[in-house]
């Protein structure tokens, strides 16, 4: 099973001001909900750097990840808050605040990567994310690639009808609720971070994801 996958990193601004407060250090806080062996952290890491590198410290960052400051809904929350300043997100959940932007994480929307680069580079989602601004007030920064999405389950899976009556673990998101509607699974809802555990004791059947997160969070063993 493949979803052309599109992550969005959305931070949210920061005011510069001619004063002596706007030049004493600021640190700032980066949220995501992936695990440290993935390279969505190593990259975060490697920003942090960077900022501070190019600011000459008087900007630095301190990345929280694996769901420490709260699952993908709350970071999204929390960057609306100014608790957070700059999270990984998917387009699914930044739809909460302006549903056009999730059309980029439907089910099949991409052919392959080629496709998907054009998208990323376009006017379309260009308009998109200006109007996800407008409307919260967090500036997307970027779009990255992650690869396609992979079901996972406890029995084969070669047919769509082969998912009827299963219990598939998807994001709390409206457009990943939708998605096994069509299939006729039951979508479950869970925390990115709790998912592990509901495959180990049965609550989900199936789970889907990419490659590099199933490998990481090591969703093979159960």
């Amino acid at each position: 099973m493949k979803i052309g996958l599109t992550k969005l990193v959305a931070a949210a601004l920061l005011a510069v001001l001619p004063s002596a407060a706007a030049l004493a250090q600021q640190k700032l806080k980066f949220a995501h909900v992936y695990e440290t062996s993935e390279p969505y952290h190593t990259w975060a890491l490697w920003a942090a750097g960077e900022i501070a590198k190019r600011t000459g410290n008087r900007y630095t960052m301190d990345v929280f990840p694996a769901s420490s400051l709260g699952n993908e809904t709350q970071i999204n929350q929390s960057l609306s808050l100014g608790t957070v300043d700059v999270i990984y997100t998917g387009q699914a959940f930044a739809a909460r605040t302006y549903p056009p932007l999730g059309i980029g994480g439907a089910p099949y929307m991409f052919r392959d990567f080629d496709h998907w680069k054009k998208y990323s580079e376009s006017a379309v989602l260009h308009d998109l994310e200006e109007a996800y601004y407008k409307k919260g007030g967090n500036k997307p920064i970027a779009a990255v690639y992650y690869g396609v999405r992979h079901t996972t389950a406890n029995k084969p899976i070669v047919r769509p009808e082969d998912m009827k009556g299963l219990k598939l673990r998807v994001p709390d998101a409206p457009l990943y609720i939708m998605y096994p509607k069509v299939v006729g699974a039951n979508a479950t809802p869970i925390a990115f971070a709790e998912v592990y555990l509901a495959l180990q004791n049965g609550t989900v059947d199936a789970q889907e994801n990419p490659l590099p997160t199933i490998f990481a969070k090591k969703f093979y063993e159960v």
